[in-house]
Formats: structure tokens, sequence, C-alpha cells
């Protein structure tokens, strides 16, 4: 700006020359009513100059931080005097709206929502499986050996920290397994020998009886036809009794001893053929239909043929128990999936009440009166014995489906 006020140039665009015509421009002067200018910084004789050209306006000495002002800076030229005048504080921060105030933060403010994002994914990705670990430790505690922690594929100390542990799971799981395979093997120890001094000192006794009845109703029987045939019918019912007590001790025997299989190549259709000639008397007195389906040729099955000739037998006569008095239907379905042979055993009795199917397994659980209990139990032992697997479908009222498999010798069918 010169002496005179006028003002040559200006950052504010407002104040700038006007070009009107070639050669001839329109000047603005600080004199001017639309030039506003805030309180002018009093520098004392430095600024007088400018004093005299804006008389009027207002001076300070001491301007307030963020307060408009202006600063008059006197410089002396060839032309004469000049001013820079520079006008501080014509937008204060108060007057700024929100955006331009944060403008300035907004790099520092996305720096830190980076650090928070990178610092949340790296406390995750480390907590998460420390959580886990925490979750797994309680189920070992309770005894829960069947689960394995995730994140054992990463490739750091936590992902060595998971593996580790898992490999203690498997491990301390195998163990128990041992145990309890160890604990049930001494438990058969013990009651096989009980077993068996009980069944010798019950079957001296029983022999005893039965050679008795034999005498008294060869030698002692009176003479009269009706007396001695109310005794024979007597001593047969005895001897019947006798009997019984002698095949349920030798089931017992039969589950609490270790097995002792002769093993053999075993055409199982033979042995259905065989096992259904035994019961088709009673099949036919009761109504029951019987029938054996083969799914192609059948290969051997390397086996015991009495322990199995015993399972099947008792899978028959359970279906046949379980159609007495209604007739019905009993299939034998034999097939081959995976080096195993199939033998599926269906009747369509009265079925199986669900809370009792996970049941029938165990030991002296009967559903029948005079049962002992120990007829499935002694089957699934000789399946067992046989690396074979039996399992069975029920529906109450619909019928009944056992399943045995047993691995083949593989060869062929004879």
């Amino acid at each position: 700006m010169r002496e005179d006020g006028r003002i040559d140039d200006s950052l504010d665009p407002q104040y700038r020359p006007e070009t009107i015509s070639e050669g001839q421009y329109h000047y603005y002067y600080v004199s001017d009513a639309n030039v506003q200018l805030p309180k002018l910084v009093d520098a004392g004789e430095v600024s007088e100059g400018f004093k005299r050209l804006l008389p009027s306006l207002p001076t300070t000495k001491q301007p307030v931080s963020g307060e408009p002002r202006t600063f008059a800076i006197p410089l002396k030229t060839s032309d004469g005097m000049n001013y820079i005048v520079v006008v501080l504080g014509s937008n204060p921060v108060g007057a700024q709206s929100f955006a331009e105030q944060a403008r300035p933060l907004l790099p520092t403010l996305t720096v830190l929502l980076l650090a928070t994002a990178v610092a949340a994914v790296l406390v995750w990705r480390f907590t998460r499986p420390i959580k886990a670990l925490s979750q797994a430790t309680q189920r070992v505690v309770a005894g829960d050996f069947s689960f394995r922690v995730p994140f054992s594929g990463r490739r750091d100390e936590i992902g060595v920290l998971v593996s580790t542990f898992n490999e203690m799971i498997a491990g301390l799981s195998r163990t128990r397994e041992l145990e309890a395979q160890i604990k049930q093997a001494e438990h058969s120890a013990v009651v096989g020998r009980l077993a068996s001094a009980i069944a010798h000192e019950i079957r001296n006794p029983l022999n005893y009886i039965n050679l008795t009845l034999d005498h008294l109703r060869t030698s002692l029987a009176p003479t009269d036809p009706q007396k001695r045939a109310l005794v024979e019918r007597l001593t047969d019912q005895l001897k019947a009794e006798v009997q019984r007590i002698n095949t349920r001790i030798s089931e017992f025997l039969k589950y609490t001893r270790p097995a002792t299989l002769e093993l053999q190549p075993l055409d199982l259709r033979a042995m259905m053929d065989d096992a259904l000639q035994m019961v088709e008397v009673q099949a036919g007195e009761n109504g029951i239909e019987t029938g054996i389906e083969q799914d192609g040729q059948l290969p051997s099955v390397l086996g015991d043929r009495e322990a199995l000739r015993s399972v099947f037998t008792n899978l028959i006569i359970n279906g046949m128990q379980a159609m007495e008095s209604r007739g019905g239907h009993l299939t034998i379905r034999l097939s081959t999936t995976d080096a195993r042979v199939r033998v599926r055993i269906t009747d369509t009795g009265r079925g199986i009440a669900p809370e009792n199917i996970p049941k029938i397994f165990e030991p002296y659980f009967s559903t029948k009166e005079t049962g002992t209990g120990l007829g499935l139990a002694i089957v699934r032992k000789a399946v067992e014995d046989h690396d074979g697997s039996i399992t069975v479908e029920s529906r109450q009222g619909a019928g009944t489906t056992f399943t045995v498999e047993l691995p083949t010798t593989g060869g062929s069918d004879k």
C-alpha cells in the first residue's frame, strides 16, 4: 500500500486493483468505506504514518490472543513510503466451523484409530486361544477328554502350546481307556474265579439231585398207575428245573470266562439255514414266516463255529419270542460291506421301548420276568471277541432289527 492509502496489491481478491480498460485500473484505498480492518496494533512512531491515513481506526497496544488485529509495517522505497499491512485473526478460532477446527487433527486421529484397530486385532488373536485353553482346562478337570482345542495350525508359541495341550488330552484319554480296560479285566478275572467256585459248589448238589430223581423214578416208584404217573410228572418237572439252573450257570460262566475261540473259515449262509431249521417247527406253531435274503456272493468269515451259532440262534429265538401269540415275519438279510459280512435279523414283534435300547446289552438287564439278562450280553461279547460289531434298531409295536458285522477272511464264497 502506498503512503497515500492506495492499495496496489492484496492477498485478498476483494481489494485487488480492477482493470477497467487497457492501461486504466481501478484502485481501492484503505480509507474506502468498504475496506474493513480490525484494531491497529500501535507500535509508536512506526505506526504514526498509517494512523494518519485512518484516524478513526481503533488502536491497541496489548492485543488479545485470538482477537482480530492489524499490523502496519512501513517500508521506505525509491517511490516514497509504502506500507505492508498484515491482518491477523480475521477468522477467529471461535468463529471457525467444527470441520475447519478438526481438519488439523485428522492425521493424528487417523493414526490413533489405525493403532487402536491393530492393537485390538493383536489382542483378539492372542486372547482368543488363551480363553479356549482356559475353557478346555475346565473340561479336562471335569473329566471330559472327547474334544480338541482349535488354533493348533498356528506356527507361533500359542500354536505350539495348543498342539501340546491337544496331545496331552489325547494321552489322558488313552490312559483312561487303558485304566478302564485294566479295571474291567481285573473285575472279569475276579468274577470269573468266583463264578467258577460258585458253579462248582452248586453243580455238585445238582448232579446228586438229578441222580436221586432218576433213582426215585426207576426204583422207588409206586405200583399204583395214577401215583406212578404223578411221581414221573413231578420228577420230570424237578429235572427240568435242575437243567434250567445248570443252563443259567453255563451262561454265567460263558460271560465271565475269557473266550477261547477255534477260528476257521465259515459259510454264514449255511449257518443261517441250520439256525432256521432249528426253529421252523416253533415258527409254524406260532404263525411266524421265516426267510433268508442274500445280496450277491458272500465271502467266508473267520470265526468259531459254536460261538457264532450261539450268537445267531440267540438272536433268532429272541425275535421269535417277540412275535409269540401274534405271528409275523422273521427275515435274515445277508450282504457285504467294506470287507465285512453284514447279517440283519429283523422281526415284526412288539419292539423295544426307547428307554431300554441303551441297556439291552448290559449284563443282568432283562425285560423278561424269567430272564437272567445275560443272553444279549453274551451275544455282544462273542461278536466283539471276533472283532465284529452289533447294533440294534427298534420301534415299539413295529419290530426290531439286530445288525451283526464280522470281518471276512479275504476269500470268496465257497
